[in-house]
């Protein structure tokens, strides 16, 4: 993530430079004309990725880590890879071993739990209006 928004600092110092200067090169009429509206402009692009894109990402990072330390035996779940299973031991390494059928368990990481399907799988179901 840091790296995305380095590259995205980059780009944006990159575009401002290129803008400073005026189209006669350095020196000449109109140099210094307009750089404050340019730092304006500079900043509401800088706070219009940071509410679009850098918040809600961080948001959702948040939600998936209290979702992940909130697992717990009994809990219904589904993985990336879309396999469905019920916790039956939470690990101290990081790792769950979820009952896929009868007798059959696996040894997953915490990380590889979609919270989004296991939230639609856990959801009640609701009664078709007629």
């Amino acid at each position: 993530m840091k790296l995305r928004i380095s590259f995205l600092l980059t780009g944006l110092l990159s575009i401002y430079l290129t803008s400073c200067m005026p189209p006669g090169g350095e020196g000449g009429k109109g140099g210094s004309q307009g750089g404050g509206f340019q730092f304006i402009f500079l900043g509401l692009m800088i706070l219009v990725f940071w509410l679009f894109f850098i918040r809600p990402q961080a948001k959702k990072a948040k939600n998936q880590k209290k979702f992940i330390e909130d697992l717990q035996r009994g809990d219904k779940i589904v993985t990336i890879a879309g396999i469905h299973g019920t916790i039956n031991k939470v690990n101290d390494d990081g790792t769950l071993n979820i009952e896929v059928s009868p007798g059959s368990y696996i040894k997953i990481e915490k990380s590889a739990i979609s919270m989004d399907w296991t939230a639609n799988v856990n959801k009640p179901a609701v009664a078709d209006k007629k």
